[in-house]
């Protein structure tokens, strides 16, 4: 499969944030009286940003989420905006790799400052030009389609000539629906055992263990 651009996701794609996210929920919650695993956070919140990432913990936690998550949660941010957050295995020899003039770009529910810092943190500051969030580029995140399609259009590419690389059923939905192909990564430590499967079951086009497998898939003759 050629493909005319990428869009990449970013959190549990490029980077571990989505394994990293879901150790420190799993860990607040069981030590506030709501014993979750990190595969279970993992399943309950992966891929959620914004109103319905809290609506999810407000359900899990049977009612209203309290001040102390919230400050968890900014607490544990900030440590990893400063300290960076661990690339997901081979992400930045795969893109690297990727010819010069193969437009590519971000397609994340993070925001574009979140994105930046991290990207840095990887050495990838120079190889996204185009970073997109759906909480700052579109009315309607994921799982909607709408941010590929902002993406495809501000390539210049047909959402049906680009490749989506997504990890998480949310992002898998969503790219599914926008029409282009998509190959559900199981590469991130927070993808367990018939995680590709589930997102099989969605949909996608093809499922990757590792980038050596998307790069095979879409044609690109390098060993990542």
């Amino acid at each position: 499969m050629r493909v005319d651009a990428l869009l990449f996701d970013f959190d549990g794609v490029l980077i571990e944030s989505e394994w990293v996210g879901a150790r420190q929920i799993a860990d607040w919650l069981t030590a506030n009286g709501h014993p979750t695993s990190v595969a279970q956070a993992t399943a309950l919140f992966s891929g959620h940003a914004g109103d319905e990432f809290r609506a999810r913990v407000a359900r899990h936690l049977g009612g209203p989420i309290p001040a102390a998550f919230d400050a968890a949660r900014a607490i544990e941010d900030a440590r990893v905006l400063r300290e960076g957050v661990g690339e997901v295995a081979g992400a930045v020899a795969f893109v690297r790799s990727l010819p010069a003039d193969l437009p590519r770009a971000i397609v994340s529910s993070s925001s574009t400052a979140w994105i930046g810092t991290h990207l840095a943190h990887l050495g990838l500051g120079d190889a996204f030009p185009h970073r997109f969030s759906g909480r700052e580029h579109v009315a309607r995140p994921k799982p909607a389609p709408d941010l590929y399609h902002h993406a495809a259009a501000a390539l210049g590419v047909p959402i049906e000539r680009c490749a989506i690389i997504e990890d998480s059923r949310v992002g898998a939905t969503g790219a599914v629906a926008s029409g282009g192909y998509v190959i559900g990564l199981t590469a991130g430590l927070h993808c367990g055992k018939g995680h590709g499967d589930a997102l099989l079951a969605l949909g996608v086009d093809a499922v990757a263990a590792d980038f050596g497998e998307v790069a095979r898939l879409l044609g690109l003759a390098r060993d990542v």
